[in-house]
């Protein structure tokens, strides 16, 4: 691993001049983490002193976390001048990326990135807090972009029929698109049964995190996996026609079909954007709809999110359509490979609930709200597409910090 970044926080306060605020007992401490309103509040709290940033660590269900506030927005393509902060290699250019706090957008943030990386290598998506990179050859990197520390797991053993040359990158940008269709770590990278997904268009790899190889398995013809989430302790995938399987990782890997039925009015096409959401104890799927309409000058596109939500109490499991969202929020991107996330009460921060957060480049992001009776059509939905190196759209990223096994050596003296 290599160290050398920062996520960098201007105006930080702490509570450090308070010496016996550092003796709170851990259960009470546990407390406060629930009445916080932000990421940088946690983060605040963490670096408070030692002891606090231990009960931090200590938490017993920090996932749950995530769920009570929003991610932070990485926008690769904005640069913002910054302090230079030193890397461990010489060689290395750091590219200083702007980050946005949804619950205050006023908080500067900032974090750097290897520009080789950025220019070189091809985003499939973030995961518990890192981003995952890939090139054309089957080099992989996973790096977090605010401590950035980098992990390079082993050349990945894809065939030469998805191989392309790597003086026809920038000439056939689609078809390295289409290689990769994304990649998810299990768990928590410093976790002891941490694995590395990675979909490609014939085959599943999977990277137990530290060894020296990976495992391959064969996809049917047809099932190219898009996207695998975890829902109820166990793993979910989508393919590209929106089929869903369970997925297992032992004792060997193994794909099984979940069969569903789908409401007889819902148009199914390859060309829809989906993605797979889960919002506590549902499983939701989002569909960007399709409608031509004459409101836009010329003629043109409309688009309306539809979504779908799995009851798995009927045999066979049925997708039936969800008229709101109740007191979730939905984060997503224009890039169909930033997995999207879900927060519980986004009042709590100002956001709002039964909303998608769209990432965008300007502005940063729109909200749409879910089956609004007012505009359910929307031009400014746009298609989800696939980009590659320097193009890698805005990214919606938890710190890998509310991820931590909770070893207490993350944690100095203060």
């Amino acid at each position: 691993m290599q160290t050398h970044s920062k996520l960098c926080v201007s105006a930080l306060t702490t509570l450090s001049g308070l010496q016996e605020w550092a003796d709170l007992p851990d259960g009470l401490l546990h407390t406060i983490l629930h009445l916080l309103g932000s990421v940088r509040d946690l983060l605040a709290f963490s670096a408070t002193c030692r002891s606090w940033c231990v009960a931090f660590l200590s938490y017993p269900s920090k996932s749950t976390l995530c769920t009570l506030f929003p991610p932070l927005l990485i926008q690769t393509n904005i640069r913002v001048d910054a302090p230079h902060v030193p890397s461990n290699d010489i060689h290395c250019k750091l590219r200083t990326c702007k980050v946005i706090d949804p619950s205050n957008q006023n908080i500067t943030l900032r974090c750097q990135i290897d520009e080789e990386i950025l220019q070189k290598m091809y985003c499939v998506g973030p995961s518990y807090g890192h981003l995952i990179f890939f090139c054309s050859r089957g080099y992989c990197l996973v790096v977090d972009p605010f401590s950035g520390s980098k992990v390079s797991p082993p050349c990945l053993p894809i065939s030469g029929c998805e191989r392309v040359s790597p003086t026809k990158i920038h000439a056939q940008h689609s078809e390295i698109a289409e290689l990769y269709f994304f990649g998810v770590l299990t768990a928590p990278i410093t976790s002891p049964n941490s694995h590395l997904l990675v979909g490609t268009r014939f085959s599943l790899f999977d990277w137990p995190v530290g060894s020296d190889s990976w495992s391959e398995l064969k996809l049917p013809s047809g099932a190219q996996i898009t996207q695998i989430v975890e829902f109820k302790g166990q793993f979910i995938a989508m393919d590209y026609h929106r089929r869903i399987y369970s997925f297992e990782l032992a004792p060997q890997l193994g794909l099984q079909e979940i069969i569903t039925e789908w409401s007889p009015h819902l148009i199914r096409t390859p060309y829809q954007t989906s993605w797979l959401v889960v919002c506590g104890d549902m499983l939701l799927m989002f569909i960007t709809v399709d409608h031509w309409s004459r409101r836009i000058k010329d003629g043109g596109i409309l688009k309306k999110v539809c979504t779908l939500h799995l009851d798995m109490s009927s045999k066979p499991a049925k997708w039936v359509v969800k008229k709101k969202l109740g007191s979730w929020a939905v984060f997503a991107g224009c890039d169909m490979k930033n997995m999207p996330s879900s927060n519980m009460n986004p009042e709590r921060w100002g956001g709002r609930s039964n909303s998608l957060y769209y990432a965008e480049s300007s502005p940063p992001w729109r909200v749409h709200e879910l089956d609004s009776a007012h505009d359910p059509w929307d031009a400014s939905i746009r298609q989800c597409v696939i980009y590659w190196g320097h193009y890698m759209k805005p990214l919606w990223v938890y710190p890998s910090m509310l991820y931590s096994d909770g070893a207490s050596d993350h944690c100095v003296e203060r």
